[in-house]
């Protein structure tokens, strides 16, 4: 079985290809387009960007810009075909979108080892190695296969995710613990027992006090923040889905009162009272170094998050590692259904990459390719499995799409996902260096057999 089959000829799939073929692995690469486009593509080229043309920071100090350095360590082929082709953006690699993807696949169509095969894949090969990397516009047919393969309760059309942010930048002067109606319940228990059971509870939620005012200086930036402009396409799914905080705040002053920011409760433990207004943070991953806002799933742009949200009560400082979205978004539960290598759990012929695995971005994309073209090639060959150290962000991503986890959403690269440091370093700045000095020493002593 010297061959593997790459569905999708996006990003993940273009560098899973080519990691294949320079192992001598013959390619068979299905792409859909020309014979038919998603909602969002109009190039006929592989590889095609069709949002930002920035790939973000190239600073090893951001967690972008360190897994651009850890894929050029790695030998990515699609990494330095865009430092190649860059556009002047200042510490961020961008680049020109059209010589990008024209590059890519001049680079596929030339390499001996990988057919291009221009039509739409409706069934998954049961006597293949297969690696699906369909992208978050997944047509609807490869959808209904992909279903059959993972469970009709593995597979999602949108992604509505709240923001989250790292714990240590959440200002706890402000913040208090606690669960809903948790204090109430103390009125009938012994004191004593109570402090106890408080103090060892589990720290799932951080509640945020806020007063009228500084409810109603929250509310009105809300209302008037810039969103994004959805896709027609996008807007039936979403909006029958769940509902945007800052639509449900347009509906009256009080509505989020009554809603996720409802005080009902909660006392301040440092006034003694109900507050007007509570934010309440949930833990977001088992480390409990990130918390997402509850119900702030939000169309703002990025820019207006960090401003509006930054109002908050306890949240002037806050380092947002994701940003709320609510767009369409196929992807798979990985959490349930994916090791480490991107590859299925019940059937190890089947591979998944890109965005449908739940990592988000261009760069996460073409890193999951890697991985999961590595260890498919690696399958052919009789070769062990390649696990990427967590301690890296590459092996950070592949690590936090396939630990289990009830509320998964799309993750992009950020520092949060990585282990947390032995030592406290307080400055930011400081602690990224130090991150990144252990995940490049991490890269320089994988291995490839």
């Amino acid at each position: 079985m010297n061959e593997i089959v790459v569905i999708g000829g996006g990003l993940a799939g273009c560098e899973a290809a080519l990691q294949i073929a320079k192992r001598k692995i013959k390619v068979k690469l299905y792409e859909m387009k020309p014979q038919k486009f998603s909602e969002a593509h109009s190039n006929e080229n592989l590889a095609e960007i069709v949002c930002s043309n920035s790939f973000k920071s190239n600073l090893l100090t951001n967690a972008c810009g360190l897994l651009k350095e850890e894929l050029r360590r790695l030998g990515s082929y699609l990494i330095p075909i865009a430092d190649s082709l860059a556009v002047p953006a200042g510490q961020a690699l961008a680049v020109d979108r059209e010589k990008f993807a024209e590059e890519v696949t001049k680079q596929i169509n030339s390499n001996e080892y990988i057919e291009v095969i221009r039509e739409e894949i409706t069934e998954i090969p049961e006597d293949k190695i297969v690696i699906i990397a369909t992208g978050p516009l997944t047509s609807e047919k490869m959808s209904k296969a992909i279903e059959k393969i993972t469970g009709n309760d593995k597979l999602f059309f949108y992604d509505a995710a709240a923001p989250i942010i790292e714990k240590e930048s959440i200002n706890m002067d402000i913040a208090f613990y606690g669960n809903r109606y948790e204090q109430e319940r103390k009125k009938d228990e012994d004191i004593e027992i109570w402090k106890e059971r408080l103090i060892n509870q589990e720290k799932s939620y951080i509640n945020l006090p806020m007063n009228k005012e500084e409810y109603e200086h929250f509310y009105n930036e809300l209302i008037n923040a810039e969103i994004v402009t959805l896709h027609n396409f996008e807007k039936r799914e979403i909006f029958e889905g769940c509902m945007p905080i800052e639509i449900m705040a347009k509906r009256g002053i009080d509505t989020l009162r009554f809603g996720p920011l409802k005080p009902v409760g909660f006392d301040d433990p440092k006034t003694g009272k109900r507050p007007y207004a509570v934010v309440q943070l949930r833990q977001d991953n088992k480390e409990g170094n990130l918390y997402n806002i509850v119900g702030f799933q939000t169309n703002l742009k990025f820019g207006e998050q960090k401003r509006v949200f930054s109002l908050i009560p306890g949240l002037e400082n806050a380092n947002f590692v994701k940003y709320g979205v609510m767009h369409r978004n196929t992807f798979i539960n990985s959490t349930k259904i994916l090791d480490n290598t991107y590859k299925l759990k019940n059937n190890p012929n089947i591979f998944f990459a890109g965005q449908i695995t739940g990592v988000e971005g261009y760069v996460e994309s073409i890193s999951s390719g890697l991985v999961a073209g590595l260890n498919a090639a690696n399958q052919v060959l009789n070769k062990p499995k390649i696990i990427m150290p967590k301690e890296t962000v590459i092996g950070a991503l592949a690590n936090y799409i396939s630990t289990e986890n009830d509320k998964f959403q799309p993750m992009n690269a950020n520092f949060g996902i990585l282990p947390e440091l032995e030592e406290k370093i307080k400055d930011k700045k400081e602690k990224y260096k130090k991150l990144a000095e252990i995940a490049l020493k991490n890269i320089k002593n994988i291995k490839f057999t």
